[in-house]
């Protein structure tokens, strides 16, 4: 992505801080806020665009646990922003950031050095495997959005290929609860922008976007029956008023939750069936 003048001269500037062993905050809020994903990789390649830090600032609202893991972290805004937007006291939540650019886990390690950085891909069956161990309270994600970040990667159940959606069904495996940040037509809802709330789900007759809640359905309704996952509003940001705020895009989005307890605990059971149903096959 091409920088204009101001961004690259304030990108050039928090490059210049990264040279520091250690950081003050103020510096690490400086490049929280002016490192540009564009500017040492390309990001349309990866589909990443990093958080306005004001929206991940109203993301914490939704954020809870001691436990956090922030997917797709880039260089770990999301958490930074639940770190260091609410009063912990003396216990700090433990926080892991996984992210497969080598330069912006480089930066996040920097900014957010209270965090374990993981370097992969979170579509790697061994690091899923691994945080699955990890007992994590709130998984939470700006991911990429769409196909084009998908490039062959498998979800565990949803077969579609939104990256969304495969990342969700991915982080319903690895703690309690999750927050993430997704595209507004991917939602089951419209919150952001509108005069009124509507739920896509449950269409009303005087509904002001009919054709649009029905072409979200269309999407969501795949991913919900193959996942389980009820995707909810959350606290009720409108992330409209950020829309300007991204760097060289402008995306609708929402912010979407989801409780994992019982699906995880539903799928214990489900997979407990399966060699009972096999072994009254093979005896029959």
């Amino acid at each position: 992505m091409s920088l204009n003048k101001a961004q690259a001269k304030q990108h050039a500037q928090a490059c210049e801080l990264l040279e520091k062993d250690t950081l003050t905050f103020n510096e690490r809020c400086f490049v929280i806020e002016n490192f540009h994903e564009g500017g040492d990789s390309n990001n349309k390649h990866g589909s990443a665009h990093f958080t306005p830090y004001d929206l991940a600032n109203d993301f914490k609202l939704d954020v809870h646990g001691p436990r956090v893991l922030d997917l797709c972290a880039g260089i770990g805004v999301l958490a930074f922003a639940y770190l260091h937007g609410w009063d912990h006291g003396e216990r700090l939540p433990q926080l892991v950031c996984v992210e497969m650019n080598p330069r912006y886990v480089e930066v996040g390690r920097k900014v957010l050095p209270e965090a374990e950085w993981i370097h992969g891909d979170i579509f790697d069956p061994d690091i899923q495997a691994m945080l699955k161990e990890r007992d994590f309270t709130s998984v939470i994600s700006n991911p990429p959005f769409g196909k084009n970040a998908m490039r062959g990667r498998k979800a565990p159940r949803y077969k579609g290929g939104l990256f969304e959606y495969a990342l969700m069904d991915i982080a319903s495996d690895l703690a309690s609860y999750g927050a993430f940040i997704i595209p507004q037509g991917s939602a089951p809802f419209f919150f952001s922008g509108v005069q009124c709330y509507q739920d896509c789900r449950h269409p009303l007759p005087n509904d002001p976007q009919p054709g649009q809640a029905a072409a979200n359905m269309k999407k969501y309704q795949p991913f919900t029956d193959a996942t389980g996952i009820d995707l909810q509003a959350g606290a009720g940001v409108d992330t409209s008023i950020y829309r300007d705020e991204w760097r060289g895009v402008s995306p609708a989005v929402e912010i979407v939750t989801a409780e994992f307890d019982e699906l995880q605990q539903a799928r214990v059971a489900a997979e407990a069936e399966e060699p009972e149903q096999l072994d009254f096959l093979l005896a029959s």
